[in-house]
């Protein structure tokens, strides 16, 4: 049912401490009028639909702090997996209608046939500074009073020590060809889905052809697929609720190389008997800086995530086997590492940047020299070694 068919319908945002922000609904309408789940905020300036259509955002409430949301409708082109994901929607202003050549449909339409509700007319900015200043927490919007919206709001358990994976990944594996025009060699890649993005599969498959297979994926079936490489992809939640994962991920350490992203990252931290913890109100925007610390540039970059890879030399400690590559500038957190024994390494952000700048695809080609050097380069027609 659309919820804004017959005109604006008063509705209201409430948070888990209380706090009250009223608005209109949109997008579908929940049962008993009423969507919770875990409220943050993303500082993208476009890119609405891949955010929204973003596995990595299950569970959350997406707050979106720049006043306009929906200008340029919605189109499949550009949706970052099969469905949709996150629990809820809220902005400021909902054009009354669309504009843009490539558009099939309007974001309130996308959301019905979704099932995700929205609210707009809140006052973005001072939820995003509340967000900011006491962390991002459980909360609940929609037409119910706000007796009942407090209630579903404070009963919501958010996404700590949740395997919100499952709710996500593939239920089988399917395959993804290469559309590489190099000349190089072409790879064989087993990409594990903790919530793979389109996105990044359009990158990877520039170097190989990829078979993607469900997080539960035990490592002796990955072998068994000879692959030359391995991804571990984004994906929503507490790494530590993963299921079985750093298991998985030992395993194949040394076996074949390894690059991961956001959740990837964070997994193969926990292998590497890293620490993971939460941040206040996470990192989600197309604007985060990251310093390279080997070349020294500074990269714009895209970001989705509430857990983080803590840093261990803080205090003078230290980590065997395992290098900083790259360091959050806003907050100093770690943002790179790269095993030094075998070829494994993961970036905390986004290098794929759908949406966002595009600074940090050299990633993509950094692992195509990692399997180069791992396996030798071959011609492209033959694959015999050279």
């Amino acid at each position: 049912m659309n919820a804004a068919a017959s005109g604006p319908i008063e509705a209201a945002l409430v948070l888990a401490d209380g706090e009250v922000f009223e608005g209109e609904a949109f997008g579908a309408t929940p049962e008993g009028g009423i969507s919770s789940g875990e409220v943050v905020f993303n500082t993208v300036l476009a890119g609405y639909q891949e955010v929204i259509t973003d596995p990595s955002y299950a569970g959350q409430i997406v707050t979106f702090t720049y006043p306009h949301l929906g200008n340029y409708g919605i189109n499949s082109g550009d949706h970052e997996s099969r469905s949709t994901f996150l629990r809820g929607v809220i902005c400021r202003d909902l054009p009354r209608r669309h504009s843009n050549y490539r558009a099939e449909t309007d974001l309130n339409s996308f959301l019905v046939a979704q099932g995700v509700a929205g609210i707009a007319g809140i006052d973005t900015r001072r939820l995003t500074r509340h967000i900011r200043d006491v962390g991002a927490m459980p909360g609940a919007f929609g037409t119910a009073d706000q007796a009942a919206l407090l209630a579903a709001a404070t009963a919501e358990p958010g996404t700590d020590g949740i395997d919100m994976v499952a709710t996500v990944t593939c239920d089988a594996p399917y395959e993804r060809a290469t559309t590489r025009s190099d000349g190089n060699r072409v790879w064989n890649i087993v990409a594990i889905d903790y919530g793979i993005k389109t996105t990044i599969l359009d990158q990877l498959s520039q170097i190989a052809n990829i078979t993607v297979v469900p997080a539960s994926t035990s490592a002796a079936d990955i072998l068994a697929l000879n692959p030359d490489g391995v991804f571990l992809s984004n994906g929503p939640g507490d790494p530590e609720a993963v299921a079985g994962a750093p298991d998985t991920i030992g395993a194949l350490l040394g076996q074949v190389p390894i690059f991961g992203i956001c959740l990837g990252h964070q997994l193969l931290a926990l292998t590497l008997g890293l620490e993971t913890f939460k941040l206040p109100f996470g990192h989600h925007g197309g604007n985060h800086p990251i310093r390279n610390l080997k070349t020294g540039i500074i990269e714009i970059t895209s970001q989705n995530h509430n857990f983080n890879v803590a840093d261990w030399r803080v205090g003078g400690g230290s980590a065997d086997g395992v290098e900083v590559t790259h360091v959050n500038i806003n907050d100093a957190t770690v943002a790179g590492i790269a095993c030094t024994e075998v070829p494994a390494f993961s970036v905390q952000y986004h290098p794929e940047a759908g949406p966002g700048p595009h600074d940090s695809r050299y990633l993509f080609a950094d692992f195509d020299n990692m399997l180069a050097n791992h396996h030798g380069t071959a011609d492209a027609t033959t694959g015999s070694a050279v």
